[in-house]
């Protein structure tokens, strides 16, 4: 490979820009879908052609040398219009077709999302959807997600977001527990009742409410302490426990519409709306890009119209 043609070397450079922002050559080689010995090679090829190294290697990660963040940062914009030119072109006729990678809350995808995916699949099957399920709040730029779906309020400014439906948290327990313990008439009654909740770091753990018929801006927030025999940030989970009659939790009504639905758990304090604890809204999310993929725009549409009625449970 001598002195080759410098248009031998695109997909070398292509590959240096994926490890660049993989930061690793195993999610690069798993990015590109080759293997992690093709990906070495690629590498070792350009920089012996350049003659400087581009790549520092350690155990754990890579790091680009001074001379591969300018390589690579030089490289960006004309492979992303490369990109967009040819999704363009593949986009303009035919039918619906390529990849969309998403990342979505595991209670919520594993619920609600991979159920309402099915139809969309079904009515577009040159559609691949790729779905990361996952807590972690990624990065869509760096690891190179399509969309996100996000149970949040705060959501960054650089990227472009869409209100999929409001959601309410609801506090539930088991017929059962009920039956035990008896029925919580006030958030005060949380004190003297098992709780299942999310650790907040150091953050003693308590329970916000307000009067859920109070007049727009004037309800007064009530903060209860708990505690309980079990603690875990995984919405599932203490439903779970919940259902088995361990206590009194607060969930997300997407996380609790099929207990609820099925009687599994019942709702307790239905006269007071929790506060707080998560999200009143989901939205789905991409990165600003001047232009976007059909499929990746015809998804989250999709999307849209199948969360639109929210979660109300049965």
């Amino acid at each position: 490979m001598k002195n080759p043609k410098i248009e031998t070397l695109w997909t070398h450079l292509h590959w240096l820009t994926v490890l660049a922002e993989q930061g690793s050559f195993t999610r690069a080689a798993e990015r590109l879908d080759v293997s992690k010995a093709a990906m070495s090679q690629k590498i070792k090829e350009i920089e012996m052609l350049a003659g400087v190294p581009l790549v520092q290697r350690t155990t754990r990660s890579v790091r680009l040398t001074d001379a591969g963040l300018r390589l690579v940062e030089e490289l960006r914009q004309p492979f992303a219009q490369i990109k967009q030119s040819f999704s363009g072109i593949c986009d303009s006729t035919g039918p619906l077709r390529g990849s969309v990678r998403v990342t979505a809350p595991v209670a919520f995808a594993r619920q609600q999302l991979v159920p309402r995916i099915t139809g969309f699949l079904r009515a577009n099957p040159e559609v691949r959807v790729q779905l990361e399920v996952s807590d972690r709040l990624v990065s869509l730029t760096t690891e190179g997600f399509d969309l996100a779906i996000r149970h949040s309020d705060n959501l960054p400014d650089t990227h472009v977001a869409w209100r999929l439906c409001p959601t309410e948290t609801l506090a539930v327990a088991s017929a059962d527990y009920v039956k035990r313990h008896g029925m919580p008439a006030s958030p005060a009654d949380l004190q003297r009742h098992r709780c299942l909740y999310y650790p907040r770091g150091s953050e003693a753990p308590g329970w916000s409410f307000v009067a859920r018929h109070s007049p727009e801006g004037k309800a007064d927030k009530i903060r209860v302490p708990v505690s309980g025999p079990f603690a875990t940030n995984n919405s599932e989970s203490i439903r779970d426990a919940a259902a088995e009659g361990l206590g009194i939790a607060l969930l997300p009504d997407f996380s609790a519409q099929q207990a609820l639905a099925d009687g599994r758990l019942i709702e307790v304090l239905p006269a007071w709306r929790p506060v707080g604890a998560f999200a009143d809204s989901l939205h789905v999310v991409r990165p600003y890009a001047p232009q976007v993929s059909r499929a990746v725009t015809e998804f989250s549409s999709y999307l849209r119209g199948a969360f639109a009625e929210g979660f109300a449970a049965g």
